[in-house]
């Protein structure tokens, strides 16, 4: 499930693109895969990590580029500055006590002119998980904070970037989150929390219209994430 809409970016084969906070690979695959960018993701979680590093051997093909994995912290990233063609941050920042710093160096690293894309939790759902639970956001390693739009606009922005889109993702999940708070955000095999991730991994695997038609008419109103395209410079 891509968070990111690679096909409003101008990725060409052979441009480097960063992924800080990789996870398990979703957006590096799809870099790497279907655009032939040399792709390099970072991690803190070794875990993750090894499910990117695996992600990537099967998908290699001898017209894909190079990929390299580390792990990294956001806020000191192990690379020269102005070395990334696109730089990818989809949901890191609210776990990040050093935000600020994590942008500055997103965008440090990152070519002038070059696109820089970050997705967080929308304020509204994510409102309501932290009302619903308080072990949601107050775990190790847990979601920090909750970013209104203007907020994480104007972060970024305050950095060196200029937005030029905003686009709302994942409505369908945003219920799921909420259902599995008021239950124990954990509790994973509580009847309803197993009915609705199979709905949700049945409408991943097949796209069907009716599920694709919903979610774009329900993302103004309760998307599960924000995601911010942006420039660096003016």
């Amino acid at each position: 499930m891509l968070t990111i809409d690679f096909r409003k970016l101008q990725i060409k084969r052979g441009m480097r693109v960063l992924d800080a906070g990789c996870g398990a690979g979703r957006h590096l695959c799809e870099a790497y895969k279907n655009y032939g960018a040399d792709v390099v993701g970072v991690d803190l979680n070794w875990d993750d990590l090894c499910k990117t590093r695996s992600m990537l051997h099967l998908v290699k093909r001898e017209d894909t580029g190079n990929w390299i994995t580390a792990r990294a912290d956001v806020t000191a990233l192990p690379f020269a500055s102005e070395c990334f063609d696109v730089v990818i941050c989809s949901e890191v920042l609210e776990h990040v006590p050093d935000n600020v710093g994590a942008v500055e160096e997103l965008v440090r690293v990152l070519k002038p002119g070059g696109d820089i894309v970050v997705s967080v939790p929308r304020y509204l759902p994510e409102r309501i998980c932290w009302v619903l639970s308080e072990a949601y956001h107050n775990e190790p390693g847990g979601h920090i904070r909750i970013y209104k739009r203007n907020e994480i606009k104007g972060l970024l922005e305050d950095a060196g970037t200029r937005c030029w889109s905003i686009r709302y993702k994942h409505s369908l999940h945003s219920p799921y989150w909420w259902l599995k708070c008021a239950v124990g955000h954990k509790n994973d095999e509580f009847p309803l929390v197993k009915a609705y991730r199979r709905f949700l991994e049945w409408d991943i695997i097949k796209g069907p219209p009716f599920t694709k038609a919903l979610d774009k008419m329900l993302n103004p109103l309760i998307a599960k994430s924000v995601v911010l395209y942006l420039k660096k410079g003016y």
